[in-house]
Order: structure tokens, then C-alpha cells, then sequence
């Protein structure tokens, strides 16, 4: 009987085994297309909100988040209040922009209470929350601060007053920012400990609430100098507000040498004004220091999850237009080579 020859067996392992690898192959290309980030969520996005839009102090911040934000490669998104005391827009803001997917907030708080319960929602949804220059209560309410020591920007201004009036007895007008600003209750407080008295001394005749604006501040000097023409010494917030403090002055018939007037900001408007003899002094602060490293914490928080705490100083010099013994200070022209706006 014949015995049919035997059919060698078909070697299927290498074709299954490359069929299998083709399939693994192609699945992890699909699962890494489908993991890979598109446009959108690349673009990590930082929300800035200021007190106000015109302010050159928050002008130049927004500049300075601006372009940080460019350099990293991540997305601004701005909103500021109607005026520095505007707490309803700064609210709305802080939801929208959470709403929106940012990263972090960073933000100069018109109060230091109102904005909280916002900000607590911000934080639980996992935005990082950095207040610039004006600091919350309790400074917990947000995750850091970047600002200038504003009590410090107070003191020094108050000491160079105390000694360019020599020590005599003078006449002070105090130009505030609205009740409830931290940043302006720092830098008056400081003020007054740097001139060496306490609220309520009887050399302060006149308390007003310029707005940290030019013309509310004028308004509020030609209230304070018909209340007293004699004063002779001037602590307002801010540089814009100096000026408006000057305009009224000199439309009372003052002299640039019968008054002193001290101010906080570093602003190129307000420097050139040291040296033209219309602010004695200023303490000089750095917004795009405070609005970039603001923004770099952002961008690091979205990429390792790691979040800034406490306070960062960002630093404050006196720029004076002559130097008075005792009161460390820079000159004019150091305040012009580090100035903004």
C-alpha cells in the first residue's frame, strides 16, 4: 500500500508575530494621537486683574505680564476694575477667568477682604492665586505675594520728610486710596512712623481720599488747604495723585519750596517730577519685576504642579532730589535709568 507523502507544517509564529506587532504599533500610534494636547490646552493661560486701567503703575504691570507671558509661551488674559475701589469687577473677573481654564490669577486686590470668598473658589478649582503689590486678610486667602514692602515705601518717605523740615513743627495733609485698601493703609502707616507720629497728632490737619488719581486728588488737596492754607507738608499714595496735590497747591499761590511732598511709585512721570521740584522724594517700586515673576509662577505651576508660597519682595528705593542726612536714598538720575511708564 502506498503511504501518502506528508505535507511539511505551515510555520504560522512569524506571520502571527508580525501581525501582532503591526497591531501594537498601530494602537499606540493611536493612543498617542489621541493623548497628544491640541492647540487649546497647549496654551497655558494666565489671568492678570488690576484696580484700574489707567494708573501707569498698572499700565506697565500689564505690559510686563504681557510680554512675559509671550516669552513662555502662554496666554494673558486681562480685565481690571472701573476704579481702584471697584471690588464688583474685580469679582466677576476672578469667576470668569476661572470659568475660562486659566492656570493662575494674578491680581492687585482693590480690597483686602472683598475679593476673598472669589478667590477661595479660584484656589479650589485649582487655580494658582498671586496677589501683586496690594496684599489680601489674611494673606493666606492666596497662595503668594509678589509686591513691594509698602510699610517700608511709607517709612521711608516719612523719614525724609522728618528731615528735610528739620524737625519743626508742620502742617501735613494725607492723600489716601478708599477705606479698605491694604496697600494704602501700609504705605500711610509707614508714613507716619517714618515722620515719627501717630494718627490723630495734631500736626495732621487734613485726611482726604485722592483715589491714587490726579484729579480726585486735586479735588481733595483744595478741600484740605480750605480747611488749612498753611500746610506745608504733603504724603500722598501715589505719584499720580502728587500731582493732582501740586495742581491745587499752585493754584493756591504755593511755591515749589514752601511745601514737601513725598510720594510711593518710581513711575518716569513721577521721577521727572523729583526733578523738577514738584515731589521732594518717592519711593521707587518695580511692577514688571512683580507682573514677570508673577507670570513665570504660573507657567511653572502649570507644567510641574508646583505652587509659590509667602511673600516675595520685589524691593523699593527712595529716589530724592537732593539727599537729606540720615535717609538713605538714590539720585535722580538712578530713578530715570529704573523707571517705568
Amino acid at each position: 500500500m502506498r503511504v501518502p507523502k506528508r505535507r511539511p507544517p505551515v510555520r504560522r509564529a512569524p506571520l502571527l508575530v508580525a501581525a501582532l506587532i503591526l497591531v501594537v504599533v498601530s494602537a499606540v500610534a493611536v493612543a498617542a494621537a489621541s493623548a497628544k494636547p491640541t492647540a487649546k490646552t497647549q496654551t497655558i493661560q494666565v489671568g492678570l486683574i488690576t484696580k484700574d486701567v489707567t494708573n501707569p503703575f498698572f499700565v506697565k504691570m500689564k505690559q510686563g505680564a504681557t510680554a512675559q507671558a509671550k516669552k513662555l509661551g502662554a496666554q494673558l488674559k486681562y480685565a481690571a476694575g472701573k476704579s481702584s475701589s471697584d471690588n464688583a469687577s474685580q469679582i466677576a473677573a476672578i469667576e470668569n477667568m476661572t470659568t475660562a481654564g486659566v492656570k493662575g490669577i494674578l491680581i492687585t486686590v482693590a480690597d483686602a477682604k472683598a475679593e476673598n470668598a472669589a478667590i477661595a473658589k479660584a484656589r479650589k478649582a485649582g487655580v494658582l492665586v498671586i496677589a501683586l503689590d496690594s496684599p489680601t486678610s489674611p494673606t493666606t486667602a492666596v497662595d503668594a505675594l509678589f509686591a513691594t514692602n509698602n510699610l517700608n515705601a511709607g517709612i521711608l518717605i516719612g523719614k525724609y520728610a522728618r528731615a528735610a523740615t528739620k524737625g519743626k513743627t508742620v502742617t501735613i495733609a494725607m492723600l489716601d486710596e478708599h477705606a479698605g485698601s491694604s496697600v494704602g493703609a501700609l504705605r500711610h502707616n509707614g508714613f507716619l512712623k517714618g515722620f515719627g507720629i501717630k494718627n490723630g497728632n495734631k500736626q495732621i490737619t487734613c485726611v482726604g481720599n485722592g483715589q491714587g488719581q490726579t484729579a480726585p486728588s486735586q479735588t481733595a488737596m483744595e478741600n484740605c488747604l480750605q480747611k488749612n492754607p498753611d500746610i506745608d507738608v504733603v504724603y500722598t499714595i501715589n505719584e499720580p495723585s502728587a500731582a493732582g496735590a501740586w495742581t491745587a497747591l499752585k493754584k493756591a499761590g504755593k511755591s515749589k519750596g514752601e511745601v514737601t511732598i513725598v510720594s510711593v511709585d518710581g513711575g518716569c512721570a513721577g521721577v521727572r517730577n523729583v526733578k523738577a521740584g514738584v515731589i521732594d522724594a518717592t519711593s521707587q517700586q518695580y511692577p514688571l519685576l512683580m507682573a514677570s515673576r508673577g507670570v513665570s509662577a504660573v507657567v511653572n505651576y502649570a507644567k510641574t504642579g508646583k505652587k509659590v508660597r509667602g511673600y516675595t519682595d520685589t524691593g523699593v528705593n527712595l529716589i530724592a532730589g537732593k539727599a537729606v542726612a540720615g535717609v538713605k536714598s538714590k539720585t535722580v538720575a538712578y530713578g530715570l535709568k529704573n523707571c517705568w511708564g
